[in-house]
């Protein structure tokens, strides 16, 4: 079952790319005593994903912050040094976190993994975001098709906070 607006955010670790390499961003790192929006998209480098999902929240992040958002971050089912490349790609760095779910453990916790077998890609995270105050999920948004960027998109979310 999918987690709901009211409920504690499971309990993680994803990988982060730093300067120094590849290191681990726990989920008290993220949420504990800040205001959160945590995004996830079908894949680093996918046509929705690169050209409105990531770029929204880059091109947001100070209107966002603005609204008291802490931290912003997005899930993707990739491996941190896809991740990492992603990042430098989109000019994320400094704006959102990118965080790799590489065995998709974190959306299957949550209960928002997306097979797309059928596309090659195997189990993959929802498109969604969420809003965490303090490690409790205060809004939630789905998307009906993992093609859409409406619900989860960054305009959305400042529109809701």
């Amino acid at each position: 079952m999918a987690i709901q607006v009211g409920e504690k955010m499971p309990d993680g670790v994803f990988k982060v790319m730093t300067a120094e390499g590849p290191a681990d961003m726990s989920t008290a790192d993220l949420f504990d005593g800040k205001k959160t929006v945590v995004f996830s998209v079908p894949g680093a480098f996918t046509p929705a994903c690169s050209a409105k999902h990531l770029p929204g929240f880059v091109e947001n992040s100070d209107a966002l912050k603005a609204k008291g958002i802490d931290n912003i971050a997005c899930i993707s089912v990739n491996d941190v040094f896809v991740m990492g490349a992603w990042s430098k790609d989109q000019g994320a760095d400094g704006k959102v976190t990118l965080l790799a779910d590489g065995n998709a453990d974190y959306v299957k916790a949550l209960g928002l993994q997306l097979d797309a077998s059928g596309f090659g890609m195997g189990t993959r995270g929802e498109r969604f975001a969420i809003v965490v105050d303090n490690g409790v999920v205060s809004q939630l948004h789905r998307e009906a098709a993992a093609s859409d960027v409406k619900a989860s998109s960054a305009e959305n979310i400042l529109n809701n906070l």
